[in-house]
Order: structure tokens, then sequence, then C-alpha cells
């Protein structure tokens, strides 16, 4: 019989079932329900009844697979609604039909918590895996731990939810790497019973199915050894965390209070788990989610180094897992649930005297007695005795004798007396370098940052940039700086603390120097991000910096790759600058470093922290009466709409710059704007007008005779050529855009070109022409483009791959490309992308299984009116449901394609439509 599917009730209960999981996946949960409710209509009891034989038998195990799995569908959207009541009818009857089931009866427990049922969710809970242990002979899994245990302890049912996602715009989980950043561990010395302390609580509930995170926190004054002790412990349990062992500053001993915030620490956590920032969430509760997600199942050792305070930690933990955390503080951290805290106090005065004599190694002119006499006079605090090993190390003269005569000259008995003690210690250290040298240590205690360079400390000290690198190297000698990698520095936060308070005193340094000093600093990174931006988007149309700031020394960046790499380098130290502008700088200021930084915080995904002090900026120029700085700020904010497929609000910011530009006769200006209205103009749609205001813009730019500007031009006035089916036009405009940003050198430019060349000569039905494009664009790519446009690079490669014939390949790109485009928050190019991977699962004759990938893209390209796409995905979806049957469907949605198309002035699609529609009804394509 050749029936149509959608007069059968199986298949299209099978069929709604797979597209409301896809929906799901997009995040469209309303459209979901409403096909679920459609699938639930069609359901009336067991397949088949009365029928036996084992066809019937695998039928009905098949459908009732489906029927679970809608089910969980729509417990999953329930219960994060916070509607438990709601779910528990749905569980209930098949958690009966399948007792052994752990994640049904995971969730049902946790809807019946939710609704008060805490005691039917608790007996249930156990009845499970008392079956699971009778049937199987295993214990239960770590979830029905994970929920147990969590009812036991009173956490709310909303607490009890899986983090594993089911938003698609989560990024998927990167691929598993072993991270291991741990310091180097040192010859230990002493600390014996909190040693002993520590193993044993980290090693408590190692088993498989431990769901109960340990967290140890360690306390103490400064330089009492905290640090090390951690460190000690994670290279000594080493074997015990075989999936990684995390060390992450959370910089609560900062000179300013301000320690780093959840939301950065996060980030760094899953970028060393193999995640690119660029896949990342922007919003501190989605980050929460995803990293409590990668770390359910590992078992890793993570060392939160100098908390701030607990509800900085909080965030951090990584909840039901079995990963251990160490969190180290200069105070006690109350708040924190099942945390049990070391504190730690001086060293006995023998383990003092071992660590003294340990860290000076073999030497001679070594005395018990002095020895005994130098640990006293530091206290016996750990970083006193490492400095003054360190004095003696760097004297190899000296005899043990020579460094007690110099401690007890310059009153180190202070040092008993708690904090004073390191300021003694410092100060001797301090009083033996020369004044410059002197000078570059106290004004690195102004420095705003963990990490800094000889250019940042050049402007803090008003030194050349070569002066500055050789006092580096020498207070790298005295162990006043640490070099984390070449050219990179840090120092202590005891010794960052005690340059600052020397500042403080205002013996040397007036309050008006300490201010100069950070303004230079300030100046400095909003310069060298102005310069590296320059090269790295040579197209942007500038506002100027202040002429009247001081030109300070800054890295040589030679091309667009090295001036790229100094932004990621700079990346913390340039957010801290927006930052200390934003609470401290004026409001020209903070201007112009957000102009100078919004092509980073673009590429790096910054685009929360961006759009605010966008708005500030333009309300700025806009209070200056600056019309053609104004204009620019709009440009700016126009981008990072269109970045997030904000379209309208693109369209009308970049408007209004051009108003401005044309307003002010600014031909170039008003260049760049025609160029950034084209952008969300070409996302809805509308070529036709792209095409008008590029031809008008090419007209003037051949007057001013700007290669690059005319080149961007032409590459745009292309993409408008291509989808009005002008493909002997668009070809000329590639060609020459290319030509000339090859001759600029301007291999952004070159990418892109290479790309939609590549993409007329698929509608041309070259594929081998389009597939050699395509991946000559991304070699050149991969020498300087952002993760998120090699992504859309390898997209529309597989697109080719798949007309080739080369599916699997194509299946494989799109896999790696889409949660890259999630991540980034792309919602177009992920819509390309899931449409394309339906293609390709039709091509190999998956129709069936490519029918939810289409309805998923239609979705997400409906939320953000992405006209154009829609017609394509309209077009693909159709074809989809024509190879499974759904004629009546296929025929909607073909002439839906074919209006949109129409409307759009986009003749080839139109013509596509037509002819599918013409050859489904038996008929002749129109001429």
């Amino acid at each position: 019989m050749h029936v149509d599917p959608d007069r059968v009730d199986l298949r299209c209960y099978t069929s709604w079932v797979e597209q409301a999981r896809s929906l799901v996946v997009s995040g469209d949960e309303e459209a979901a329900l409403r096909l679920l409710d459609r699938a639930e209509r069609c359901w009336h009891g067991e397949p088949l009844a009365g029928i036996t034989g084992s066809w019937a038998e695998h039928l009905r195990a098949t459908v009732g697979e489906t029927r679970l799995v809608a089910a969980m569908t729509r417990t999953e959207i329930l219960l994060r609604e916070g509607k438990f009541a709601d779910a528990v009818p749905v569980l209930l009857p098949l958690a009966e039909e399948h007792p052994l089931d752990e994640a049904l009866a995971e969730r049902l427990a946790v809807a019946l918590h939710g609704s008060n049922r805490t005691a039917e969710a608790t007996r249930l809970l156990q009845r499970t895996r008392q079956r699971v242990v009778r049937d199987i002979g295993l214990d239960a899994g770590r979830g029905l731990h994970r929920v147990h245990q969590g009812i036991l302890s009173g956490t709310p049912a909303a607490g009890l939810l899986r983090k594993d996602g089911g938003d698609g715009a989560n990024p998927s989980r990167p691929t598993r790497r072993v991270p291991d950043n741990l310091p180097r561990d040192i010859p230990w010395v002493g600390r014996r019973d909190e040693v002993r302390m520590l193993t044993a609580a980290l090693c408590e509930g190692l088993g498989a199915s431990a769901v109960v995170v340990t967290v140890e926190a360690i306390d103490g004054m400064p330089g009492v050894g905290k640090t090390a002790l951690a460190t000690h412990i994670g290279h000594r349990l080493r074997e015990r965390f075989p999936d990684g062992r995390l060390f992450i500053s959370l910089g609560g001993g900062s000179p300013d209070g301000t320690a780093t915030a959840p939301s950065r620490v996060l980030t760094e956590l899953l970028r060393l788990l193999g995640m690119d920032s660029q896949e990342l969430p922007y919003t501190t509760d989605e980050l929460v989610a995803l990293w409590r997600s990668v770390a359910h199942d590992r078992r890793m050792l993570v060392i939160l180094d100098d908390a701030a305070s607990s509800d900085q930690v909080a965030p951090l933990l990584p909840g039901a897992s079995p990963t251990a955390v160490i969190v180290t503080s200069r105070r006690r951290l109350p708040g924190l649930p099942g945390v049990r805290p070391v504190s730690l106090d001086v060293l006995p005065p023998d383990d003092a005297m071992a660590l003294f004599t340990r860290r000076l190694g073999a030497r001679s002119g070594v005395d018990a007695a002095d020895t005994a006499d130098i640990v006293r006079m530091c206290g016996h605090l750990p970083l006193a005795i490492e400095i003054a090993a360190s004095r003696l190390l760097a004297r190899p003269s000296w005899t043990t004798s020579d460094l007690s005569r110099q401690l007890r000259a310059a009153r180190l008995a202070h040092l008993r007396d708690g904090e004073r003690s390191v300021s003694h210690v410092f100060a001797l250290t301090y009083r033996a370098l020369t004044a410059e040298q002197q000078l570059v240590f106290r004004r690195i205690g102004l420095h705003t940052g963990s990490e800094f360079d000889q250019y940042a400390v050049a402007a803090l000290a008003g030194l050349t940039g070569d002066a500055a690198g050789r006092v580096l190297e020498e207070l790298l000698i005295h162990h006043l700086v640490i070099e984390k990698s070449p050219y990179r520095f840090t120092m202590h936060d005891l010794l960052r603390g005690y340059a600052r308070s020397l500042v403080e005193t205002g013996d040397q340094d007036s309050a008006e120097d300490s201010r100069q000093a950070v303004r230079r600093l300030m100046d400095h990174y909003v310069q060298a991000a102005d310069r590296a931006d320059r090269l790295a988007y040579p197209f942007r149309s500038r506002i100027e910096l202040d002429p009247g700031s001081p030109d300070l020394a800054g890295p040589e960046l030679a091309d667009a790759h090295t001036a790229e790499q100094w932004l990621i380098t700079e990346r913390a130290n340039l957010l801290h600058t927006l930052d200390w502008l934003a609470d401290h700088g004026t409001e020209h200021q903070l201007a112009c470093c957000v102009h100078a930084l919004v092509g980073f915080l673009e590429m790096e995904g910054h685009l929360v922290t961006a759009e605010p002090l966008l708005r500030r900026a333009v309300d700025h120029w806009d209070a200056a009466a600056d019309r053609a700085a104004r204009a620019r700020a709009l440009l700016d904010l126009s981008a990072v709409y269109n970045h997030s497929a904000r379209y309208a609000e693109g369209i009308s910011v970049a408007n209004e710059a051009l108003e401005a530009a044309r307003a002010l006769g600014d031909l170039e200006l008003e260049s760049e704007c025609i160029h950034q209205l084209s952008i969300p103009l070409w996302q809805t749609g509308q070529y036709a007008q792209v095409r008008t205001l590029h031809q008008h813009s090419i007209n003037f730019l051949t007057q001013i005779n700007n290669k690059r500007q005319m080149a961007r031009s032409r590459n745009m006035l292309g993409i408008a050529h291509l989808h009005l089916a002008e493909n002997q036009q668009a070809l000329e405009c590639f060609s020459l855009a290319l030509t000339d940003f090859t001759e600029l050198g301007d291999g952004r430019g070159r990418y892109s070109v290479l790309n939609n060349t590549a993409k007329l000569f698929q509608r041309m039905g070259d594929s081998e022409a389009a597939e050699r494009a395509y991946r000559e664009a991304i070699n050149v790519a991969e020498e300087m483009g952002n993760r998120r446009e090699k992504a859309t690079l390898r997209m529309n490669l597989a697109s080719v791959l798949d007309a080739l014939g080369k599916t699997e390949e194509a299946l494989a790109l799109y896999e790696d490309a889409l949660p890259v485009l999630r991540a980034v928050g792309d919602r177009r190019a992920e819509a390309i992308a899931l449409n394309g991977t339906g293609r390709a699962h039709r091509s190999a004759g998956r129709a069936e299984e490519a029918l939810p990938w289409h309805v998923a893209a239609l979705s997400v390209i409906r939320r953000i009116h992405a006209v154009s796409e829609e017609a394509d995905v309209l077009y693909d979806l159709a074809l989809t449901e024509r190879a499974t049957g759904r004629m009546a469907q296929a025929v909607a949605h073909l002439e839906e394609s074919r209006a949109i198309s129409r409307r759009i002035a986009a003749p080839a699609e139109e013509d596509r439509a037509a002819r599918a529609l013409a050859e489904m009804r038996g008929l002749r394509a129109p001429r």
C-alpha cells in the first residue's frame, strides 16, 4: 500500500515526537509542547493489541521507547518551568512500566519532591535502587544517589534538576582534555598533620558513585603557605584525580580590593578543559550550568587560590561530581555548605629551620645557631624565611652569619608581630634596591591587573620601554617579580601590597604622582589597543584619540596576526581598563577606549560588556556635539547588534549614522556607514537596496581613491548581485575585490571574498570550483581568522561537499561548526548549519532523520526574522517532506518559499521553488 505518511497515525506520532525533541534543543519549547500535544492525541493504547509474533513485539517495543522519549521531553520542559505537580501524572504510569529505568525514576523523584510529596520520592528512590541491585547486580548510578542525597539535605527541587542543557543555545561539551596546570611543587618541609588531614579528607568518597563534591578550605595569614600546601597536596594526590588538576587564582588579595568575577573564573576553568573562549555563553548562570555539566562525571582536583568571599566561591563549586576542591583564602569562608576549614599557623621552630636549610641546599658557611637566629627574626613565617634564604642565595660570598647580622641591623625582631613581619622583610629587600628599582617596585603596586609587561611598567614609572625591561630583569633576580611566561611578569600579592603601602605613605610619591601614574597606565592600554585594532581591523572608520595624551612606549606590532595575538594576551588587562574607566575615568576616556576595543570585544565574544558601554559612548559624543565621533560610535553599536542577529536595531542605528555622515559631507565615513547598513539589510533579504547603496558608494570611492573601502564595497555589491541572480556582475565584483585585497595584503578581506566566490560557484552549479575556493578561504583564515569565521567557512564547505556526494565529510564539518556558532550567539549561521545537516541526511537517504533538523532550523530563523534563509529552509523542508511522502505539507512550504523569494526579489530562489512545485504537480515549469 502507498499511503501518505500523514494519514498513518504511527508515523505522525513518531515524526512529531522527533521534531519536538529538535525544537527543545533549538530553544523553542512552546512549539515543542504543541507538537507533543498533537502526538498525544494519536495515542489510543497499546499498538497492535492482541497480535503476536516477533514483528509485532518489536514494533510495540519501538513505539514504547518513543512514548518514553515523548514523556521525558514533556516533563523536561515542565520541570524547567517549575510545574512539578503537572509532571507527576505523566511520569508515574511509565515508572510502573519501567521499574529499572534510573533516569525515569530520578526525574519522577524530583517531580514528587517539588510537589511536596517528598516521602513518596524517597520511597521511590529506595525501591528503585533495591530493584537495580537485585535484578542487575550493580549499585544504582550516580544520578539516583545525587537526587537522594539532595532530598535528604533539603535541596529545593529546582536545584536537583540536571544542568546538562537541552537548550540549543548552549555550546556542546568540549573534547575531553586532561588539564594539569598546577604550579611546580617544592621540596616539602613540615605540615605533617595538615597534609595527613587533607589527604584523608580528599580521598574520601573517591568511588565511582561519589556525587557530593568534597571541598576543603585552607585559611591563614599572608605568607603562611596556604598556596604551597594546596599545590603540594595536588601533586601528592595526582594519581587519585585522573581527569585533571586545575589551579585558578581568584585574586582575593588584589591591591584594589576587586577580586576576579566568578564569570571570568568559570570562563578560565572551561577554557582549561578544552573549550575555546568563543564557544562560551555570556551570563554567569549559563557558565555555572555548563561548568557543572562538564564536571559532573570527572574526577578532578580544582584549587581555587586566594578567594575573597564565600559568594565568590559558591558559583565555582562543580555540584554533584566526584571532583574535589581546595579553596585557599586569607579569611575564613563561612556560608559554604560542607566545607571543612584547615587554619594554618606559623611553622614550629624545628620545621622553620628545616625549611630555611632546605631552601639553601648544599652550601658552605651554614651555622645551626645562625639559622635558628634568622628564622626567629623571620617570625617562623614561611614567606619571610624563603625571602631571607633567597637573599643569602643571591650573595654567594655571604655566610649565614653575614645574613644574621644584616637582619639584626634592620631590626627584624618586629617580624614576630603578625602582618608587620612581612612588611619588615619586604622593607629589607626594598632598601637594597637602587632608586630606579625602588621607583619601579612601588609603581608596580599601582597596576590594576595581575600580569604586566615592560611597557605597562614603563607607563607607570615614566620610563622608556627598554629601561623598564632592564629594571624588571633586576627585580627578577631579587625575586621581587615572577616571570610567568617570556616577558610577562607578575608580583606576589604580599609584595604588591607592600609596594602599594610605600606609595600610600607618600614619603616619595605624592597622591598626584600616583594619580598621574595610573592615568598613564590607562592611556598606555588605550593607545596600544588602538594601534593593535588598526592593524587587526584596518577597514574601520576611526575616532582619533585625544591628541593631548602623551605618546607612550608600546609593544612592536608588525602585522594583523601579531596585533590579534597581543589583544588576546592582554585580554584581562584590557577588560580591567574598561572597568576602571567606566568607574573612575571620564566619559571621553571611556568612549575612546571602547571604540578602540570594539573589534576585540566582538571577536572574543564580550558583547554583553560592549553594548552598555557603546551606548554610553553614543551619549557622550552627543553631549559633546561631536557628530562625526557619534556616527562612528553608532557604527560600533550597529556591529554589535548585527553580531547578535538584532537586525532591526542594527539597521536603525546604521541609518542614523549614515544620515550624520551625509550631513557632514564625509565620504569615507559615508562609505563605512553604507557597508555597516548593508549587513543587516542583506541578512533580511533587502538585496536591491544593498545593490543601490553600494553602486552609489563605489561612484564616490572612485573619486577619493580609497582602495580598501572600494574592495569592501565591491565585495558587498557582489553579494547583492549573487542573490539577485546577476551572476556575471557578481563574479566581476568578486574578482576585482580579490585583486585589491591581495595587493593590500588584507587576509581577512581575501577569505571573505573567496567565501563569496565559492557561494557564487555553487549557485552556478560548479561544485568543484566552489570546493576549491572554500578550501583556499579556509587556508587563509587559519592564519588570522577568529573561531566564528572559521566555523562559518567550514559550514559553507560542508554544503558543497554534500552536493559533491561527500556526505559523511559534510556531516562531520556541520557537527564541528554548529556548537561554535551556537556559543558565539550567531543564530543565523546556526540555522544554516541545522538546515545543512538536514539536507545532508536527506542526501544520504535518511529523510525521516533529516526532518527534525529542518524544523529546528525554521524555528531559529523565524525568531530572528532572516527572511532570505527562511526561503531556503522552507524549500529544503519541502523536499524532505516530499521524500517522506508528506505531499500536502511539501506543497504548502514550497508556495511559502516562493512567496518570500518574490517579496525580497530573489528570482533564482523563486524559480527554484516554482520548478519544484511544477514537478510535484506533474506540470511543466512556467516559462
